[in-house]
């Protein structure tokens, strides 16, 4: 794993940070794009009027309880007492491109998690990333090579931050949220997608 320590420096400074290359853009962190206290104020918002859904699904022989709480919107039919308007026009000036989903996933403590996996290439228009921003308590990603040495980058993602992923990084890494033992508090990811003109599916993925 890449340790945290060396990455310390660069991730307390408002510049990006390239966490991997690719011709696409690779993966790129922003620690600071938004205020303490405007992200403080955009995540109350988002926890207490959200359509926050629980859903189960199979796995093997039962059926369990998905680890988070999850939300999904058209961009082109945003409510206006969310503050995902503003949100996809930070992210704009950072990670552009003609979004058209957002998801959102509620980590309520260090229970809820998302195993490593990358998003379905058939979900996810060609040549446009898929973006983050995180708000409430910090959280811990896990960005992992698919083949070769299989080299894991961790990067505690900060409140009122961004994370842009290139189309083609679903295909050479993974990443995850992996459940903690420690004390958390609860974060929201917001995650910016564009799906392709007939997509198979809306259903949000995670980050």
């Amino acid at each position: 794993m890449r340790a945290l320590a060396t990455l310390t420096d660069d991730l307390f400074a408002p510049a990006m940070v390239q966490l991997v290359d690719d011709a696409e853009g690779g993966v790129r962190y922003w620690p600071e794009v938004i205020d303490p206290l405007t992200a403080r104020a955009w995540f109350d918002r988002l926890r207490a009027s959200a359509a926050w859904t629980h859903l189960q699904r199979p796995m093997y022989d039962r059926i369990v309880d998905v680890p988070r709480l999850l939300a999904n919107y058209a961009v082109d039919a945003l409510p206006d007492e969310l503050p995902l308007a503003a949100l996809l026009a930070r992210v704009q000036a950072k990670a552009p491109a003609p979004y058209s989903r957002i998801g959102m996933n509620l980590y309520r403590d260090g229970h809820d998690s998302v195993a490593m996996h990358g998003d379905k290439l058939h979900t996810v228009a060609a040549g446009h990333p898929i973006t983050l921003v995180s708000l409430g308590a910090p959280r811990r990603m896990l960005i992992r090579a698919r083949e070769g040495r299989r080299e894991t980058v961790a990067v505690d993602l900060a409140p009122g931050s961004v994370l842009s992923m290139s189309h083609a990084s679903q295909s050479t890494h993974e990443h995850g949220i992996p459940k903690t033992r420690r004390a958390q508090g609860p974060r929201i990811s917001v995650v910016f997608r564009v799906r392709p003109a007939s997509p198979v599916g809306t259903g949000v993925g995670a980050t």
